[in-house]
């Protein structure tokens, strides 16, 4: 019995580690794809297409009964979404990615969770209290996270000397091209993780009207594909080359990136999201960044500089502290339960049984707040 319950208690923890090796596969392929040749918005098409088929055959099997009614309202708010995701943010990611380097782009986008939180204040979709201690420290963690960015933009410093790759280095600024290309890489990172934000903002929203997980991301990578598509034939019209892919690394990336991060890792994010909530799953994210920046540095021979590592640590610092904040929230959330009648509990810890988090029970009506991401279910 109690080697059994351990089992089952590592299993979240197995499942979310996995997924970020995972991550930082995706992160290592394209990147060294796109730096072969292939074209980013291709590879957006493509993915999105192999991440429909995946996804379509589950919607329409488990969620034959639950499915909302399709209305214009709802409609709009998918394509809404459709345009953030596999549009703006995948090709934004892309290509910013193609103009730095996989272990720079993986530690860029722990900003996420403090540009989520920004939007959602601006929103009013997020609550701040000056004289609490959590949101202090969703404040504090906001203003780390941002000033490591900075840091990784404005700063790089000497090459960090690496055991396993020593005297095999090249310049990844070099290989990139110049110091302007990899700003404006930069700059599209940073755009890639306003569009990500923005998705998450827009998909909780649509959830609460549209509650069907499987179907809304089937559909958002349908639009996200003919959209995308759209985009593809315009920009690449004089040359229509760009679509042939063989059975090499382009058509890898392509499946691999379709069913690992937009197939499994939204089935498995959504598991463990479900079974420890969205604070846990967050709390991997910066080991991601570590896989990518030892993969990085091996595979792809890309340097690791002084700047980059010291932003990348303030950033995990300003992450967890925004991760702390948060947790505080949902703490406070299972107080507030606790005085609900047991008939009125969620099955899930922090839940309000409708995607949002309770705040104040008061008059017998739920005052809930956003949530922020633990998660990319399309990406």
């Amino acid at each position: 019995m109690g080697v059994g319950r351990a089992l089952s208690d590592a299993k979240p923890y197995a499942a979310m580690v996995l997924l970020q090796v995972g991550f930082a596969g995706m992160y290592i392929v394209s990147v060294a794809s796109l730096k072969r040749g292939m074209n980013h918005f291709v590879l957006v098409v493509y993915r999105n297409l192999v991440a429909t088929v995946l996804m379509a055959p589950f919607a329409l099997l488990f969620e034959r009964g639950v499915r909302p009614k399709m209305t214009v309202r709802i409609f709009i708010k998918i394509m809404g979404l459709a345009i953030l995701e596999p549009v703006l943010d995948q090709n934004l990611y892309y290509m910013g990615a193609k103009l730095t380097s996989a272990g720079f782009a993986s530690a860029l986008v722990n900003i996420l969770p403090a540009v989520t939180f920004l939007l959602a204040v601006l929103l009013r979709m997020e609550r701040v209290r000056l004289r609490s201690l959590h949101s202090q420290a969703k404040i504090v963690g906001t203003v780390f996270t941002v000033a490591g960015a900075v840091l990784m933009i404005l700063y790089h410093g000497p090459v960090v000397p690496l055991p396993w790759s020593r005297g095999s280095h090249h310049d990844a600024a070099a290989a990139a091209g110049t110091a302007s290309s990899w700003l404006n890489g930069t700059v599209m990172l940073v755009g890639s993780c306003v569009c990500w934000s923005g998705f998450f903002i827009l998909q909780s929203n649509t959830l609460q009207s549209y509650p069907a997980e499987l179907s809304l991301t089937a559909l958002i990578c349908v639009l996200g594909s003919a959209m995308s598509g759209a985009v593809a034939l315009v920009a690449e019209r004089r040359d229509m080359s760009v679509w042939v892919i063989g059975f090499d690394t382009r058509l890898f990336t392509a499946v691999y990136s379709g069913i690992v991060c937009s197939g499994v890792a939204y089935y498995v994010q959504g598991l463990v999201t479900r079974a420890r909530g969205p604070v846990f799953v967050t709390a991997f994210q910066p080991l991601c960044m570590m896989i990518t920046a030892v993969l990085g540095s091996t595979i792809l021979k890309e340097e690791i500089t002084l700047g980059s590592v010291i932003g990348a640590l303030i950033i995990v610092v300003g992450l967890y502290a925004l991760i702390w904040g948060k947790g505080g929230d949902h703490a406070g959330d299972g107080k507030l339960q606790a005085a609900v009648p047991e008939k009125g509990l969620p099955l899930t810890n922090g839940d309000g049984g409708d995607g949002k988090h309770v705040l104040a029970v008061a008059g017998g009506v739920l005052v809930a707040d956003v949530e922020m991401p633990a998660m990319k279910d399309v990406y």
